[in-house]
């Protein structure tokens, strides 16, 4: 339920952003990186009780930090990193991301009907580079997710009670500062449970799911996290 309310409001603000006769088309990337910190805000509350896991990358980075997927509280236990846990939240992950992608195509189903390239109908869906080189493409989503991981991490060792505020404001920083090159993923199933979505969708006009770009934004976040929860262990 999380990472669906991370990717129906996310992708929701995408599609508000770029598709046409939207009232928000055309107002620009401040909109889709507070609507993607907002998104983040509401999908950790959504999935607190699992301790707010949206993001596979952030799963493996916990995992690699030998934490716990879930502190715990006086009311709720603790989550140990087990193999079995970790498989549950990647699989939640992926499949609700790829429901989150789909309710945003119903809610937008007459603006996907108009006629806009397919190249922004993608864009709703999953990320794609503003200058393809796929290598320095791999390395800003590596760079994107290590931030988010470390602080994420840092986050839980501080007696601050902002929690899912904190995080929200944290990826609208990362948006703004480092998401220009590759739309910044930095969570593989918000690319490719959407991406998957998109390719199977009844999408007027849609064009290519761009597979042969897909595996940055998926081994990018993972390597990120995992050098992220590995680097946060020395601090």
């Amino acid at each position: 339920m999380g990472t669906a309310m991370l990717t129906l409001l996310g992708c929701g603000v995408v599609a508000n952003q770029v598709l046409p006769k939207t009232k928000g088309n055309d107002t620009g990337w401040v909109l889709i990186t507070f609507g993607w910190g907002i998104a983040v805000f509401a999908g950790v509350y959504a999935a607190y009780r699992t301790g707010g896991h949206l993001n596979p990358a952030v799963t493996l980075g916990l995992l690699a930090n030998g934490s716990d997927m879930f502190a715990g509280t006086d009311q709720l236990p603790a989550i140990p990193a087990t193999g079995g846990t970790v498989v549950t939240y990647l699989a939640g992950e992926m499949v609700g991301a790829f429901l989150g992608a789909v309710v945003v195509y119903l809610a937008y189903k007459r603006h996907f009907d108009q006629d806009a390239p397919g190249g922004i109908k993608l864009a709703v869906f999953s990320t794609g580079p503003e200058v393809r080189s796929y290598g320095w493409n791999f390395v800003t989503e590596v760079v994107g997710t290590f931030v988010l991981v470390f602080v994420v991490i840092m986050f839980g060792n501080t007696p601050s009670g902002l929690g899912p505020l904190a995080v929200a404001f944290l990826v609208v920083g990362i948006g703004m500062s480092l998401g220009g090159p590759t739309g910044y993923a930095i969570n593989p199933a918000r690319d490719l449970g959407p991406r998957i979505a998109h390719a199977v969708l009844p999408i007027k006009g849609k064009g290519s799911s761009d597979w042969g770009y897909s595996w940055v934004p998926v081994a990018g976040p993972i390597v990120g996290g995992v050098l992220a929860g590995l680097l946060a262990m020395a601090f």
